[in-house]
């Protein structure tokens, strides 16, 4: 009798709310317009779909980087004699960064996915994907072993990768862009990971050329199943953009001066640092120091008590012919590049921001770039480019899967109040003998392709290891102490996840 009183009760129950659903009191709540009163996520208005406010999440391998304000430029002497990189005040915008530099299993996924989805079609892509493993020779030293097996052999998984130029190092962030953007989609159910291993030559995801469109791939489990949010009004499968929130931003090289205020992370020095909306931290704007460490900012050694004292908080070279120190007693303990996460991290928890190996950063390098670029988000390399399209207007494929693109032509540059023309690398950038160029082989051996490259490496003298030494190579060179890691834009709040953007008081209330 219980049972049945219960399984009566519960009919009951349904009923009940079946009916005053139908009355209208569970009808679904949808957010409105403030500017048209129009129903947000409404297929009876139309459909449009906003989704919840979210914050960008953290893409894999990345670190919140907090941007701010800090006296970029030289904290060493200048016993070069370069003076390229006056100190000069400029605000840096929140990012994200590598807390690693990028290891060689990392680039052997990249060269792995390449030859499995272009090895028929286009094996060039593979080959040109591959490092310079022929940067380790010398002249006058024996280094084959490492020709051979510093990028393949297991036991150097976790050492960073060189031997890449700036322009495979672009294409890898590219290309770990599309990947983690494909993995999004697929998680959140709008692609099908059937289509993982079913790509080859030009049907393969890329995120640019799905968001115009060109890649369809196989709808997922959410889209096949569910009317809102990724359907439209009308039953088809609607194609996600960026006003969604599933995507991230692109995986790129970062600014130099992302790069330089990352490394020194001020923040560590910061005895009051503010994690709460509202609150206020020090003001850390003058603050100094020469090294990227938090635990000796101005020395190479570690000073607390303990195992470790006086221990090495980099790999370079102690002095002439020191790579590694003396056995039984070695000080850095590598005589090359180390594993990606060996010796100290920073105070924004970022490994080898001084030695190990020096990095590749986006920006075009002239001598004078610290007083010639902007205070806010310094950066020199801009190349303004737009979608090729064809007669009728649409966006054309490349044969690899992703778009075309030109360069922005003059005419359209010129139409803009803040540049006039797309090609801005050598804009302002003092050489007096050329308006379209600098006067490359005439008075000097910089150009365009001139790259500027940041940190000190497992070969270099203490000098090197500040954040503010500059040095550059040609974009198309390699070497075998030069290395990258990738960085990616911060969309929303510049204080992190969960804390707003601007302050906010609380007001009193009128009074009546």
């Amino acid at each position: 009798m219980v049972k049945l009183h219960n399984v009566i009760t519960g009919i009951i129950a349904v009923a009940f709310i079946a009916g005053i659903s139908s009355c209208g009191l569970f009808h679904k709540k949808y957010q409105k317009s403030a500017a048209t009163g129009w129903n947000y996520n409404d297929p009876k208005w139309g459909g449009f779909y906003v989704p919840k406010d979210v914050e960008e999440k953290t893409g894999p391998g990345l670190v919140f980087v907090q941007g701010g304000t800090f006296l970029m430029g030289s904290t060493e002497q200048d016993v070069m004699g370069d003076w390229n990189n006056v100190p000069h005040r400029v605000t840096v915008s929140s990012f994200y960064i590598d807390e690693t530099e990028v290891s060689n299993v990392d680039y052997r996924e990249y060269t792995y996915w390449l030859g499995r989805v272009f090895g028929n079609s286009y094996p060039e892509v593979y080959r040109d994907a591959l490092p310079d493993t022929l940067a380790w020779r010398s002249q006058l030293a024996y280094n084959e072993p490492l020709v051979e097996y510093y990028f393949r052999f297991p036991a150097y998984n976790d050492f960073p990768v060189v031997g890449v130029t700036w322009e495979q190092a672009n294409r890898y962030c590219k290309w770990r862009s599309d990947r983690v953007n494909e993995m999004l989609l697929i998680k959140a159910g709008i692609l099908s990971q059937t289509d993982i291993n079913n790509q080859e030559g030009q049907n393969n995801f890329d995120t640019k050329a799905y968001l115009y469109g060109l890649y369809n791939g196989t709808p997922g489990k959410e889209v096949r199943s569910r009317s809102d949010p990724y359907k439209n009004p009308d039953g088809s499968p609607r194609r996600v953009n960026f006003s969604d929130g599933v995507l991230l931003p692109n995986y790129r090289l970062p600014t130099e001066a992302e790069w330089e205020y990352a490394a020194l992370a001020y923040v560590g020095q910061n005895p009051a640092p503010s994690h709460k909306q509202g609150k206020m931290g020090e003001d850390m704007i003058l603050n100094r120091q020469v090294y990227p460490w938090s635990i000796n900012p101005n020395g190479l050694r570690d000073i607390r008590r303990g195992a470790w004292q006086g221990a090495f908080l980099a790999n370079f070279k102690a002095g002439s012919g020191d790579y590694m120190g003396v056995a039984g007693g070695l000080n850095d303990n590598a005589s090359i590049p180390g594993p990606v996460k060996s010796f100290w991290p920073n105070a924004f928890g970022i490994y080898n921001m001084a030695g190990n190996v020096s990095e590749w950063v986006e920006d075009v390098y002239r001598p004078l770039s610290p007083l010639e670029v902007s205070d806010f988000n310094p950066f020199r390399g801009n190349v303004y480019r737009d979608v090729e399209r064809d007669a009728n207007g649409e966006p054309i494929l490349d044969s690899l899967g992703g778009l075309k693109t030109i360069m922005e032509p003059d005419s359209i540059a010129a139409k803009h109040w803040n540049y006039m023309r797309a090609d801005l690398r050598n804009y302002l950038d003092g050489d007096s003998l050329s308006d379209t160029h600098y006067a490359f082989g005439q008075t000097t051996l910089i150009n365009d392709k001139s790259r500027v490259v940041k940190g000190g490496s497992w070969e270099d003298m203490p000098y090197w290891l500040s954040p503010g030494a500059r040095r550059y190579m040609q974009q198309d060179m390699d070497a075998n102490t030069v290395g990258f890691r990738c960085a990616m834009d911060r969309v929303g709040s510049q204080q992190g996840a969960g804390l707003k953007t601007g302050n906010y008081f609380r007001t009193p209330r009128a009074k009546r």
